[in-house]
């Protein structure tokens, strides 16, 4: 949001919504506060894209899911908080304190009842990491799962909601029963830290992406690896399916060259999207770039429109942009965060974008298709 240098002349209060009006730039400000803490606001005018912005973690935010029905958002920090927010007005409802190290990865079952998030066994990496499931409504935490040697990194609900998948850095997959607890299968494979696993949208296959530059696909019954897929620079950080499950979009790192020969044997960073039946690229994607010169920063996060029709990401460069998932054009640039941009969700229905950024924030866009 731009900073205007004029003071609002007039603010009204109602219940916890501050408005103000700036009579130079005529633009009308909508404010959320909890207590004395301002958590979201939103400026309406025209097609400006930002809705809100989600302050309230300490930390750096390395994750953020969207409810099926919309109404809310869960927020994962380095801070060992889940933060659930009224998608709305941006009002923080509740947070889940349990997590004893950094918490990676949240995520959402279908039906909205119930809440994962996964991370850190305590502030070392290498300490055993853990997957906490809580019920989404009450904030109670109803399972701990362990079985994971090292951090984990990312976690998913099948679509049925009674499996439950874990990536790790201790180069597995895990997949477990989510009402139960109890572990199902370890999906052996990648030779370096997992970052990234996602179900498809009908549950009958699972992929992962690690930093070993491998997007590996199983099959969610019986754990047998189906396909790896090669070809991004440097190791893959996020994955997703498209919601017809006929494609898989991948994030990579890239690769950067020695000292001394830095611009000249660079391999930048990449989103590639795969034809899942036939293991071969669609379309390869390069955009986000690097504070350095001549360096493309990390695909840190992608994710599929429902619609299937366009593609998010998110990278070091404090942007989210959003592609053509056909063509792979870039259609827009969604600018506003002040740090490296982490995770990227769509609401439901495809009109709202949030992020989660190291600035500490979520930030919730218009993503409308203009006509």
């Amino acid at each position: 949001m731009r900073k205007s240098t004029t003071r609002f002349t007039r603010w009204f209060r109602r219940g916890s919504w501050v408005a103000g009006f700036s009579a130079a730039v005529g633009r009308v400000v909508v404010c959320v506060a909890l207590s004395n803490l301002l958590v979201g606001c939103r400026e309406r005018r025209g097609r400006f894209q930002e809705q809100l912005t989600l302050k309230g973690h300490t930390q750096g935010v390395a994750s953020v899911a969207y409810s099926a029905d919309g109404k809310r958002l869960a927020s994962a920090s380095w801070d060992q908080t889940v933060i659930v927010w009224d998608a709305t007005t941006g009002r923080a409802l509740f947070s889940f304190q349990g997590h004893t190290g950094p918490v990676w990865s949240v995520a959402y079952s279908a039906d909205g009842k119930r809440l994962a998030s996964a991370g850190n066994g305590g502030a070392n990496p290498s300490n055993p990491g853990e997957v906490k499931v809580w019920d989404a409504t009450s904030g109670q935490e109803l399972l701990t799962l362990k079985g994971h040697t090292k951090q984990v990194m990312s976690v998913a609900f099948r679509a049925d909601g009674k499996r439950l998948a874990s990536a790790s850095s201790d180069k597995t997959v895990r997949v477990w029963d989510a009402t139960t607890g109890q572990e199902t299968q370890s999906l052996e494979g990648h030779t370096f830290d997992v970052r990234s696993v996602t179900f498809s949208a009908d549950g009958k296959r699972l992929a992962s992406a690690g930093q070993d530059g491998r997007v590996k696909v199983w099959d969610a019954t019986t754990g047998q690896e189906m396909l790896t897929l090669e070809g991004n620079t440097g190791g893959i950080l996020c994955v997703a399916f498209s919601p017809d499950g006929k494609y898989l979009a991948s994030g990579s790192n890239g690769v950067r060259a020695p000292p001394g020969r830095e611009g000249r044997d660079d391999k930048p960073a990449e989103l590639k999207v795969w034809d899942v039946a036939s293991g071969q690229v669609t379309l390869t994607i390069k955009g986000h770039t690097s504070p350095l010169p001549g360096h493309s920063s990390a695909f840190s996060s992608v994710a599929f429109c429902p619609d299937g029709k366009r593609l998010a990401s998110t990278g070091g460069d404090h942007t989210v942009k959003l592609w053509d998932a056909t063509s792979g054009q870039e259609t827009l640039t969604l600018k506003g965060h002040t740090g490296p941009v982490y995770s990227v969700a769509f609401s439901a229905d495809g009109k709202r974008l949030a992020s989660a950024s190291g600035d500490q924030t979520v930030k919730v866009w218009d993503v409308t298709p203009r006509p």
